[in-house]
C-alpha cells in the first residue's frame, strides 16, 4: 500500500479536479515464486483515465487473480469520460482489493466496497489512511473544507531573516534547495507572492527543472487592487477558488496574512548557514496574543540536509 500511496503523488497536481490516486496490482506468491507486481497506474492529467484503469490496461490478462492495491476506494459511478473502477476491477478478474481510505464522494462512498464484495472479490479497507489522505491534501481539503490546500514556503538565515536590510535576498539558500523549491512548486496548481516581493524581485515564478517545464503553477498576486498580464490578483487569503493547492513563496507580508487567518496548511522552512543581522524579518504581525496559544498547533514531518542547507517539514495540526 506504501508503494501505491507513493504512485498516488505522481498524479499532483495533474489530476486535479479529481483526486490523484495510485493503483499497484500484484499475483501472489506461488511454490516457485513470491509476489510479483504486474503494474502499476495512477490518475492522469485532468483526472482521467483514473490510476485503476492505467493498471488494469497495463497488466491485461495478468491482472485474473491479482490483488489490487489502491490508495482510495474505486470509483462506484460512470461517467462519459470513462466506467467505473469497481465495474473494470469486476471484469478484470481481480481476487482481492486492498484500499487504503473510503472516497467521501457520494456517488461512491461504501457503493465501490459494496460492488466488489457483492462480485465474490475479497475487501481489505483501512489500510495506511492517513497516509493515503495525505498524498491527496490537496483534494481532500477542497473536498472537506471547501479551500485550497496551502503550503508556504520560507527561505531564511539562521538568525530568521529573509533578506539583507536593503530587501536583497539572491540567494539565501544554495543550488540544491532551490532546485528543491522549483519541485514544489510543480506540485501545486497555483504560487502566490505579495504586492511587494512582486515590485522587489519581478519573479518568474515559473518551474525551471528540466523536464517539468510545462508544470509551472497559476501565479497569483496577493493585492486589493489589480494584477498585470498573467497573473489573477487575490484580495484575502479566503478568497482562492479554481485552485486545489497554492504555494506561498513570498514576502513577509503574504506569510503573516496567511498565518494569521490560519489557512497554512504545511510550512517548508529552508534555513541556509549564515547570519544576516538588522536584516528582514520572515514574518510580521500573524495575531498571536498569548504565547501558550503558539504551541501544539506544527508537528515536523520531515527533515533533511540539502546541500548545506536545511529542509524542516511542518504540518499543521489541526484538531475538532
Amino acid at each position: 500500500m506504501a508503494s501505491a500511496i507513493a504512485l498516488s503523488r505522481r498524479g499532483r497536481p495533474t489530476a486535479a479536479p479529481n483526486p490523484n490516486v495510485g493503483c499497484l496490482l500484484v499475483q501472489p506468491a506461488s511454490a516457485k515464486a513470491g509476489g510479483r507486481i504486474v503494474a502499476r497506474g495512477w490518475t492522469q492529467a485532468g483526472g482521467r483515465p483514473h490510476a485503476e484503469a492505467v493498471a488494469l490496461a497495463a497488466a491485461g490478462d495478468a491482472a485474473r487473480g491479482a490483488t489490487a492495491y489502491v490508495s482510495l476506494e474505486p470509483c462506484a459511478h460512470a461517467s462519459d469520460r470513462g466506467p467505473a473502477c469497481s465495474d473494470l476491477l469486476i471484469a478484470a478478474g481481480v481476487a482481492r482489493v486492498v484500499i487504503a481510505a473510503r472516497d467521501p464522494d457520494p456517488r461512491t462512498d461504501g457503493a465501490g466496497i459494496a460492488r466488489l464484495r457483492a462480485a465474490g472479490i475479497e475487501v481489505v479497507e483501512g489500510v495506511l489512511p492517513a497516509e493515503a489522505r495525505a498524498a491527496m491534501a490537496p483534494w481532500w481539503t477542497r473536498r472537506h473544507e471547501g479551500r485550497p490546500f496551502v503550503t508556504l514556503k520560507l527561505a531564511t538565515s539562521l538568525d530568521g531573516c529573509i533578506a539583507m536590510p536593503d530587501g536583497a535576498s539572491r540567494w539565501i539558500t544554495g543550488d540544491r534547495a532551490r532546485a528543491h523549491g522549483h519541485l514544489e512548486r510543480a506540485m501545486h496548481q497555483a504560487i502566490l507572492v505579495g504586492r511587494g516581493t512582486f515590485a522587489a524581485d519581478a519573479p518568474r515564478l515559473d518551474v525551471r527543472l528540466p523536464g517539468l517545464e510545462d508544470r509551472s503553477p497559476r501565479k497569483l498576486l496577493l493585492t486589493h487592487g489589480s494584477a498585470p498580464e498573467g497573473w489573477t490578483a487575490v484580495a484575502s487569503p479566503d478568497a482562492i477558488d479554481g485552485v486545489d493547492s497554492v504555494l506561498v513563496e513570498g514576502g513577509a507580508g503574504a506569510a503573516s496574512a496567511f498565518l494569521a487567518a490560519d489557512r497554512v496548511d504545511r510550512l517548508l522552512l529552508y534555513r541556509a548557514p549564515i547570519l544576516i543581522g538588522g536584516g528582514k524579518a520572515a514574518l510580521g504581525d500573524i495575531g498571536l496574543t498569548d504565547l501558550a496559544a503558539a504551541h501544539g498547533r506544527w508537528r515536523l514531518a520531515d527533515g533533511r540536509m540539502l546541500g548545506s542547507d536545511r529542509l524542516d517539514v511542518y504540518e499543521r495540526v489541526r484538531r475538532d
